[in-house]
C-alpha cells in the first residue's frame, strides 16, 4: 500500500491496526450493487455503527460513518469511470472525500497512473486502505482537508462522489472543484439530486438507477447523474 502525501512528499504512515480491526468486526465484505467488480467492507445500518464508533473511541458527536456505505453518487461515478476509462487512463487522479475508497479503486482499475484518495476521517482512511488491499489496488492516502487548505499539487482528473449533502461542505467543495477545472483538470461529479449541488457550469453525462440501502436513503433505487464541471 502506498502512503499518503503532504506538500507532494510521501509520508510513512503505518496501518492503523486498531481501526482496521474495528472495521472488520463491524462490517461485512459485500459486492457493490452497481459496481460488482469491487468489494467493500460495508454496513447495512448507519445508526448502530455510528453508536459503536462513539463507544469505541469513548467520544460523542463524531461524524457519521460515511466510509461504511456505497453511496449512490459514488456508485454512479465509479460505474462511469469503469465504463469510460479514458477519463482517468494514464492520468493522476484525486478522489475527493473518498469515504470507502470506491471511486478511487474504480479509477485505478480503469488505468489511472496514480490515484490519491483524500478524506479527513481517520476511519475512512483505514477503510480505504482495507478496501484497496481487498481489491488488490495501490492508492495514495491523503488526510489533508483540501477544502480549507488546498494544495498546490495538480491532478489531471478530479472525482467527487456524493459530496453535496450539506450546505457549507457543498459550497466549499464546489469552490475547490471550480478552481481545479479552471486549471484544466477534468472534474466529474456523481450526485443523486442532493439539495446543495449547484447546477451552473455542469454538463450531465449520464444517469443510472442505483440500488441503495433504505436505511441511508429514502428509497431502494436512487436515480443518480454523473456531471462534468466545465472550465470557468
Amino acid at each position: 500500500m502506498e502512503t499518503g502525501l503532504q506538500d507532494g512528499r510521501a509520508l510513512s504512515v503505518p496501518p492503523d491496526r486498531e481501526k482496521a480491526s474495528f472495521i472488520r468486526a463491524t462490517t461485512e465484505l459485500r459486492r457493490v450493487p452497481l459496481v460488482p467488480e469491487i468489494e467493500l467492507y460495508s454496513a447495512d445500518q448507519a445508526v448502530p455503527l455510528w453508536h459503536k464508533t462513539e463507544q469505541h473511541l469513548a467520544r460523542d458527536n463524531l461524524p457519521p460513518p460515511f466510509w461504511a456505505f456505497a453511496w449512490a453518487g459514488g456508485q454512479a461515478l465509479a460505474r462511469y469511470v469503469l465504463d469510460h476509462p479514458a477519463v482517468v487512463s494514464g492520468r493522476s487522479v484525486l478522489d475527493l472525500a473518498s469515504g470507502s475508497g470506491l471511486v478511487a479503486i474504480a479509477a485505478k482499475k480503469a488505468g489511472a497512473a496514480r490515484v490519491t484518495a483524500a478524506d479527513i476521517d481517520p476511519f475512512a482512511l483505514a477503510a480505504i486502505a482495507l478496501n484497496a488491499d481487498r481489491n488488490d489496488i495501490a492508492l495514495e492516502l491523503m488526510a489533508d482537508d483540501l477544502l480549507t487548505q488546498p494544495q498546490g499539487r495538480r491532478w489531471e482528473t478530479v472525482l467527487a462522489g456524493d459530496i453535496f449533502y450539506e450546505r457549507d461542505t457543498a459550497a466549499a467543495a464546489f469552490t475547490f472543484l471550480k478552481a481545479r477545472a479552471a486549471k484544466g483538470a477534468t472534474v466529474l461529479i456523481g450526485d443523486p439530486g442532493r439539495s446543495y449541488l449547484p447546477k451552473n457550469n455542469l454538463l450531465q453525462l449520464t444517469t443510472y438507477d442505483v440500488p441503495v440501502l433504505r436505511d441511508i436513503e429514502d428509497r431502494d433505487v436512487k436515480p443518480t447523474a454523473v456531471w462534468r464541471l466545465s472550465e470557468m
